[in-house]
């Protein structure tokens, strides 16, 4: 599959303030058609989330209007 060899080879990113926590966080990275992968960082070798570019540009526009503020 197409998607699965995209995510082997991604370069994956997590966010600069998760600093060195042990890897509890989640990393991101940009695939073909504008789709973007999202993923475990304590486990790089299971699944992953793989968004369309609409759905990615609606997450960050409710990220960042707070809207998954608890």
């Amino acid at each position: 599959m197409e998607t699965d060899n995209e995510l082997v080879t991604a370069t994956w990113r997590k966010a600069k303030a998760s600093g060195d926590n042990g890897g509890s966080c989640v990393e991101v990275a940009p695939l073909s058609g504008g789709r973007v992968a999202v993923r475990d960082s304590k486990d790089r070798t299971g699944p992953a989330l793989v968004f369309t570019a609409p759905e990615w540009a609606a997450f960050k526009d409710g990220m960042a209007k707070g809207e998954f503020d608890f």
